[in-house]
Parts: C-alpha cells; structure tokens; sequence
C-alpha cells in the first residue's frame, strides 16, 4: 500500500524490473505532491494576522487540497490492482474457443477498468491545478514559489495520467466507450494545460 510505503521503497519498486508500480502511480504521486504543496501554502497562510482577510479562503482551499492529496494517493495503488488485473487477463488459457472467448472478455474488461483509474487521476490532477491559482494569489507570498511548484506538479501528473489513459484506450473494442474516454480526456487536458501554464507564469511573475 502507497500510504504504507516509504518513499524510497517505492522508488525502489518503479526502479525495478516488474511492471507495477509504474507510470499511472507515478502521475498519481506527482499530483498528490501538488496537492500537498497548495496544503503547505495554505497552512503557511493560515493563522497569521497579516492574512486574517483570506483565511476563511484558505481554510477551504486546505480542505479541497487535502482531500485531493489522499484521492491521489490511493490512486497509486488502484493503478497498480488495475494494471495487474490487465496481465492477469492475458495470462488466461486459450486453448479452446470458450477459453479464448473467457479471455478477450477478460482483457476488455480490465483494459476499460486501467483506463478509468488514470483518467480518475487526471481529473483529480486538473482540480488540482485549480487549487494553484487561488494558492498563488492569496497565499503568504514567502511561499508563492511552492504554488508554482505545486502547479508544476499538478500539471506533470495530468499529461503523465494522460499518456496511461491512451495506451489503454488502443487496446479497447468497444469504440463507444474509447469515444467517451478520449473526449473527457481531450477536455481535460484543453482546459487545464493551458491554466497551469498561466498559473506557473503567474508565480514567475510574482519572484
């Protein structure tokens, strides 16, 4: 479990030659670390007088954010079940016609499964990223470049979640589905890619 782990023992376990963890709990991780960064913005802002105008804003901002930072990492260990459903699927007999036919159905069904859980995370990553602008803006300026960060993060967890989303959707039959999936992924990425990029030069311009 992601929450149970220390961090050098997950990246010991992406280093390694198995196939989980891998790419979908990476994009899950960067985003739980942008989420963790509006958190530090938000608790640094927080309580001090000098902020007492924004704190009801901030306070519901550190809610927002760290909720989206337990969503994201949970999702580091439903890739990894996702994924491993997937293999699990392809290694099914198919000897006979009613193996075989086990066995497509199989490897549908857990690619649709894989491809639900990074587009979860890109859309939480995109929530992320809405978080960073309002973090940038009323946020202690002494650490507005943890907001730039954080948006950094955010948006590398939506384009990485992404990437996993469409090596799936390549192995799917069913085209309504694929047609759903790319359509909520392609406004994703339309809105929030774009809103990062402000959001980080926003940050540069405030150093």
């Amino acid at each position: 479990m992601a929450q149970e782990q220390s961090l050098q023992a997950f990246l010991d376990e992406l280093a390694g030659s198995a196939s989980t963890p891998g790419g979908g709990g990476a994009a899950a991780l960067s985003g739980a670390v942008g989420a963790a960064l509006v958190s530090m913005v938000c608790n640094l802002t927080i309580g001090k007088p000098k902020f007492a105008e924004v704190e009801d804003q901030m306070k519901e901002l550190l809610t927002k954010s760290e909720t989206l930072r337990a969503r994201l990492t949970k999702m580091m260990d439903e890739d990894v079940a996702a994924f491993d459903g997937v293999m699990a699927a392809y290694r099914m007999p198919k000897e006979t016609d009613n193996q075989k036919a086990a066995r497509t159905e199989a490897i549908q069904a857990s690619s649709k499964q894989a491809t639900l859980v990074p587009l979860a995370a890109a859309r939480a990553c995109a929530e992320v990223i809405d978080l960073c602008g309002p973090a940038a803006e009323l946020g202690n300026p002494n650490v507005v470049s943890d907001a730039g960060v954080a948006v950094a993060s955010a948006q590398a967890g939506l384009k990485s979640a992404a990437l996993n989303v469409l090596i799936n959707l390549g192995a799917i039959k069913d085209q309504e589905f694929v047609a759903g999936r790319q359509a909520e992924l392609d406004e994703i990425l339309t809105t929030h890619d774009q809103l990062a990029n402000e959001v980080y030069a926003l940050v540069e311009g405030k150093l």
